[in-house]
């Protein structure tokens, strides 16, 4: 008989590295709504109210951050948690309400980019540029395999778990202590490096995989490989709200940025909504703005309606660690292909325009300078003798580490535990923060 995952376990409310409170919490909240106020009040979930979405730098205040865009995907999140939550109320844990089950959605949501590194999926790719040639210049031998693999495949959803499970909070004691329902939802891909697809996705380094061993086993993960794992269920409707938030929002970016015209933002709406929303025609005098944004909100309704029922068709699939497609490719051929548009939209007109190719050209100029002075520090350090102290490092050196504050890596450290840190100090930068320090390490002082 093939292996089944159960509700009892997966909405466990026991806590990394803590105990497990069944009802409500202090101040009348769930365990898992406190979930939700330890990811919304965490500097990293601050943080992305200053970093790259799409367009770096963007001037126009209506372009959507990664904290803009993390808000609009919990609150989707939700919805389709709580609908979802109400058909499957029966076979749910007695203490487990649709609310609950609801905020154990958000909570993922709005945590599902709190890896990502300043520019967005521009600043992964100059990491890992920068690993893969100091690796072919033989700075990073004497690491394993798996660690060297970390380092060249830099991926934010890895360093999202490694920020609420290691570094926000206790610090390397359990991070926020999330309950494991909730980690094992933002879990999008509950593997390491090793087991990594095509597109190199992965949520778990080295570092990590005691933790993701042990959320696999609380929530009774499917184990497919030694450093892989089925998927939560409820990570389907995580995905699903990040996809369908990315995929129309961009759209309205596209438009603010005068990238996009409106009649092919019209077009993808109107295909996806199935209709014209009520008092759509009265808009015509009004502004693009107000009306795509009606078009979008009656698009979004039409979609979670519809991924709501397909994971209910599903249950069964996803109980067992079988789906392998994603929720929004089998709706309605209308829904599907309508998403699947707006990402071509975006891709071959939002995210190839030059003017964004060039600034992501400076991202990467940006974090080479960085990735030097501090990796260049690191390897210093680990030329030190047992004995040194920080002391014996260059001037220049010195005062690199010290801007790590209390997270400096220690002389006796492996390389490979020391360049995590510095990746968590740099990954944790805000776009602005990250080019105002690469100028000053160049040389620019200022008055």
């Amino acid at each position: 008989m093939s292996q089944r995952m159960n509700w009892q376990q997966l909405l466990s409310d026991q806590r990394l590295k803590g105990s497990s409170r069944h009802g409500l919490d202090d101040a009348g909240r769930s365990p898992f709504h406190k979930d939700h106020d330890r990811v919304v009040f965490s500097g990293s979930f601050r943080r992305m109210g200053r970093k790259t979405q799409v367009h770096p730098f963007a001037e126009n205040d209506h372009i959507h951050t990664r904290l803009t865009h993390s808000l609009e995907v919990g609150c989707v999140g939700r919805s389709l948690g709580m609908m979802v939550a109400e058909q499957l109320q029966a076979h749910l844990p007695v203490h487990i309400a649709p609310a609950d089950l609801g905020v154990i959605v958000q909570s993922a949501c709005l945590a599902h980019d709190i890896g990502n590194p300043p520019f967005g999926h521009a600043g992964e790719y100059a990491i890992r540029d920068w690993f893969l040639q100091a690796q072919k210049q033989g700075r990073l031998s004497g690491l394993t395999a798996e660690q060297q693999a970390d380092l060249i495949t830099f991926e934010g959803n890895a360093q999202g778990f490694r920020m609420v499970t290691q570094v926000e909070y206790n610090q390397f004691a359990g991070g926020m202590k999330l309950t494991y329902a909730t980690l094992g939802t933002f879990l999008k891909y509950p593997w390491t490096a090793t087991e990594a697809n095509a597109a190199g996705k992965f949520s778990c380094y080295q570092t990590e995989l005691s933790l993701l061993q042990e959320t696999a086993q609380a929530l009774g993960l499917i184990q497919l490989a030694p450093q892989r794992w089925c998927r939560h269920p409820l990570v389907y409707l995580v995905e699903a709200a990040d996809d369908l938030c990315y995929a129309l929002l961009d759209l309205e970016d596209g438009l603010e940025m005068e990238i996009l015209r409106y009649h092919e933002v019209e077009q993808i709406l109107l295909q996806i909504a199935g209709a014209e929303p009520e008092g759509y025609a009265q808009l015509k005098q009004a502004s693009n703005r107000r009306r795509v944004a009606a078009l979008r909100g009656a698009a979004m309704e039409k979609v979670v309606a519809a991924v709501s029922e397909q994971f209910l068709r599903h249950q069964d699939e996803l109980l067992a660690g079988q789906f392998k497609q994603d929720l929004i490719a089998v709706c309605e051929p209308d829904i599907a292909n309508g998403v699947a548009q707006a990402k071509q939209l975006a891709q071959q007109r939002i995210f190839d325009h030059p003017r964004k190719a060039k600034l992501e050209l400076g991202a990467y100029a940006t974090l080479g300078v960085l990735l030097e002075s501090f990796c260049g520090a690191v390897e210093e350090l680990a030329t030190l003798q047992h004995n040194d102290t920080l002391d014996r490092l260059s001037f220049k050196h010195k005062r690199v580490l010290a801007l790590i504050g209390e997270n400096i890596p220690g002389p006796d450290w492996n390389r490979y535990e020391a360049y995590r840190r510095v990746l968590d100090f740099i990954g944790g930068m805000t776009d602005n923060y990250a080019v105002d320090l690469a100028q000053e390490m160049g040389g620019r002082l200022n008055g």
